[in-house]
């Protein structure tokens, strides 16, 4: 985390402009302490809920704004969005995370290398996607307009850098930033939402996404390239390149491309068997549920950054966050089930309604999950990817072949049964063989 103080000669003339920001993040420091491990996933957690509040603000003004037929279309376009962008982005974020750490002065040109190749892949997947619109999700073909299609282009590609963008922050010490750019990110989303509803455009909400990735790229590759990287490149050592760094991205890519698919294709799934109003009703309450989801995410970018400098400490680290976070998750959880009403009425009453039985379903999933994403994040530690890619498919396979199985039968709430079932079934696995991917070999052996 970047602690460089405003009287920094490096800082110069810019010193007092410079001060708010610097005093922000000396105040969240300050506000989490502890273990590097822990206060780190706390920052990106910060980060997260700072996201998720604004996001829910969003989506509150956007079912209000917007009828629900525009809403499950959009966030089904969304989700379309980001399936391609985590495909688009090669899962190079995690790979940042685990060498930028030792690259030294080899850290600016790996991150442009990075960006590169995310946002060239990210075009090439959403113009594909669209190409295939018609055949994939005729519900979805508003997007073939040229403007909305331009918007959705770059929403993708956006978005896969935004994803790298973080890893690489992360990486580099200076999570304090993934909040501020998410700030940003967030609040200049809402303000083009409200302007797309007041011009009364059909696209508004996924136009609005659009523009406040563009904000929030510039705002933060400006702190990562100007500062951040400059000053990691000055302090750590160089270390060489470790063997097999493509094979690494190649591989931890596939695993992400299911995991991404789960997340991803359910509202689609949704939306070819029950609508566009059932998708928004479904979509609404995984938006919700998806916020512990995160909070897991984030502790593991943090546990995989930091066993990155210290490998001995793996295990311990890993065993701190499963405690720290499974307390931190059961609240959440908690919150969720017991307030699911409340919540989703505040979206609308028809969303109270048709959502409060599967939002509590897929938020109780959400701890069983924690297991799940400690245990790929400790593989990729110790490069056992072919482990970490068989987990990740086994739970796109099941989610995906539940919600298909059991959608038509229970509607919405299928979906969130199949969630449910996945997590509960794989976090059964995990504990059962908890001696296989947490601890070392050379300790099972001795």
């Amino acid at each position: 985390m970047d602690t460089t103080s405003v009287t920094d000669p490096a800082a110069g003339a810019t010193g007092m402009r410079r001060r708010p920001l610097s005093v922000l993040r000396a105040g969240v420091a300050a506000a989490l302490p502890g273990e590097p491990v822990l206060r780190t996933g706390h920052l990106l957690a910060v980060s997260s809920l700072v996201n998720a509040g604004v996001g829910f603000i969003f989506w509150i003004f956007a079912t209000h704004w917007y009828d629900e037929k525009v809403v499950g279309l959009s966030y089904s376009a969304l989700s379309a969005s980001l399936l391609l962008a985590g495909i688009g982005q090669l899962n190079l974020n995690d790979f940042l995370v685990r060498f930028v750490p030792s690259a030294g002065r080899r850290t600016r040109r790996l991150v442009l290398t990075c960006y590169t190749a995310s946002m060239g892949f990210g075009v090439v997947v959403a113009v594909g996607f669209l190409a295939l619109v018609p055949v994939l999700a005729p519900r979805l073909e508003f997007l073939l307009t040229p403007v909305t299609a331009t918007c959705f282009v770059v929403a993708t590609a956006g978005y896969a850098i935004f994803v790298l963008q973080d890893g690489a922050l992360t990486a580099v010490r200076c999570p304090g930033w993934v909040v501020g750019e998410n700030v940003i990110f967030a609040f200049t989303k809402l303000l083009l939402l409200g302007l797309g509803a007041l011009l009364g455009l059909f696209s508004g909400i996924l136009l609005s996404w659009a523009g406040a990735l563009v904000v929030s790229l510039v705002v933060a590759n400006y702190i990562l390239m100007g500062r951040a990287i400059p000053r990691h490149e000055r302090e750590t050592k160089t270390a060489p390149p470790p063997p097999r760094m493509l094979g690494y991205a190649a591989t931890d890519w596939v695993g992400s491309v299911f995991r991404m698919a789960a997340y991803t294709l359910v509202p689609l799934i949704v939306l070819n068997n029950l609508g566009a109003e059932e998708s928004a009703y479904f979509s609404v309450a995984w938006n919700v549920a998806y916020v512990p989801y995160l909070l897991a995410r984030n502790m593991g970018t943090s546990l995989l950054a930091e066993a990155m400098r210290g490998p001995e400490r793996l295990v311990e680290h890993a065993l701190r966050v499963l405690r720290h976070s499974g307390l931190l998750l059961a609240g959440v959880t908690v919150v969720l089930v017991v307030f699911a009403p409340q919540i989703l009425s505040l979206f609308g009453g028809a969303y109270a309604a048709e959502g409060t039985t599967v939002l509590r379903l897929m938020a109780l999933s959400a701890l069983p999950n924690l297991l799940l994403s400690v245990a790929i994040d400790v593989a990729r530690a110790r490069r056992r990817l072919r482990w970490a890619v068989a987990v990740q498919i086994a739970m796109c396979v099941l989610v995906l072949g539940l919600t298909k199985m059991l959608v038509p039968e229970l509607g919405i709430v299928g979906a969130g049964v199949a969630w449910l079932v996945t997590q509960c079934a794989i976090a059964l696995v995990l504990v059962l063989s908890w001696s296989r991917w947490l601890v070392p070999v050379t300790e099972r052996s001795s």
